[in-house]
């Protein structure tokens, strides 16, 4: 289970400082921060617009790199399922 911290508030907080997303969408860059914070593996979202979007992906990733955190994986449903052993492909 993930919480919301103040280190999470904070890093939220950068990704609207650096208008990576904009103040409207405070929440979005509250789950790209609890994400970032708690170090999944990868996050998977269906929000086309205001996280998994390449241009956003990067500019997440950056502020991330700009304040000590690593990469975050950011994939929609269909590229996180995995459909059994594909060895034999």
């Amino acid at each position: 289970m993930v919480e919301f911290t103040e280190e999470a508030a904070e890093l939220a907080e950068c990704y609207v400082s650096a208008k990576v997303i904009g103040e409207a969408s405070r929440d979005d860059a509250r789950h790209i921060a609890i994400a970032t914070v708690t170090r999944v593996d990868v996050l998977v979202s269906c929000n086309f617009k205001h996280i998994v979007n390449l241009d956003r992906i990067q500019k997440y990733n950056s502020v991330n790199l700009r304040y000590g955190y690593s990469l975050l994986e950011i994939r929609t449903p269909p590229e996180a399922i995995s459909y059994g052993n594909e060895e034999g492909l």
